[in-house]
């Protein structure tokens, strides 16, 4: 019988599974909802989740008697049941086991500056304001960069190119990351009470876990600097975000740029989504920060590979 791995996400990493399976095993296209998520893995021997989008509950495990592996082509895996599936003894994969792939793919770097840069200089509503007919530039005044200090909390893959973009850019940088021996050339390494009490600009860039929990807490935003903007592409339980949305409307935070919510993707009524409706100073993206076909394309294909090692084809 023909196995058959279940798979979440874009049309180019649907495409680089069946090109990396080479008829091995089926690869079916599962549609992003939980019920079409949960029928397929009755029946399926592996999944790779490039998504992220369906949280995989304990009743979709206890449901799934084939599955052996979950190959995630995202760095994180904090929406699988891992207890059920330790307990079935599935195997759990991510990108964060594959360094040297990761090293070079900077979509999720790339994102994050780019909100940096959206925030500094208020570029959605200036945009909407010449659509709208209007051509007031002292409505939009801009941040000025250069000379300005860039905290990173977390100075790992994407931390490190965050530091190479700010430093072109003539800003100072200094770090936060307890597991970092060395830091970057340039990177001053500093408390997360120093680091918010400093800097202009502050960007996340940890993996979610019980340490990293809350992290960016109330009392770090309400004793930041005034006027701070934080970036945030990591996971959005890593930040107070009732804090984050007090510190937005009172102006101690003058903005934030953020791919992730706590709770994604169930949003239409999330605190920060209904304020950013509003306030033109909250810029949030739908967690596309690694999205590239490119990239998709990559990881896809290397996750897969791990879905047919473990499956002995």
């Amino acid at each position: 019988m023909t196995l058959k791995i279940a798979y979440l996400g874009a049309q180019s990493g649907y495409e680089s599974l069946v090109e990396t399976l080479g008829g091995a095993a089926d690869a079916v296209h599962v549609e992003a909802n939980p019920d079409a998520l949960s029928q397929a893995l009755e029946t399926a021997d592996g999944l790779l989740d490039a998504s992220m989008a369906v949280p995989i509950s304990d009743a979709m495990i206890d449901a799934a008697p084939n599955l052996k592996i979950i190959s995630c082509a995202t760095t994180g895996s904090d929406h699988i049941a891992r207890e059920s599936a330790n307990a079935r003894g599935i195997a759990i994969h991510t990108l964060r086991e594959d360094a040297d792939l990761l090293a070079n793919l900077t979509p999720a770097a790339e994102l994050s500056w780019a909100l940096l840069m959206a925030v500094a200089r208020n570029l959605p509503a200036a945009v909407a304001h010449t659509r709208a007919g209007n051509w007031q530039r002292e409505d939009f005044p801009g941040t000025m960069i250069n000379g300005r200090t860039l905290g990173l909390v977390g100075v790992g893959r994407i931390g490190g190119w965050m530091a190479r973009y700010a430093q072109a850019f003539g800003m100072s940088v200094v770090g936060y990351d307890p597991y970092q021996d060395t830091l970057p050339d340039g990177v001053e390494r500093v408390t997360l009470a120093e680091m918010f009490g400093q800097c202009d600009f502050v960007s996340v860039h940890v993996h979610l876990s019980d340490e990293t929990r809350g992290l960016i807490s109330r009392e770090l935003l309400e004793a930041a600097k005034i006027g701070l903007v934080l970036i945030n592409t990591s996971r959005g339980a890593i930040v107070d975000e009732a804090a984050l949305v007090h510190g937005l409307a009172s102006g101690r935070i003058s903005g934030a740029g953020l791919d992730v919510l706590d709770g994604e993707p169930d949003t239409a009524n999330h605190p920060l989504v209904l304020y950013s409706q509003t306030h033109d100073n909250l810029l949030i993206t739908p967690h596309c920060g690694g999205f590239s076909p490119d990239a998709v394309r990559l990881v896809c294909a290397r996750a897969g590979q791990k879905i047919m090692e473990k499956l002995g084809l």
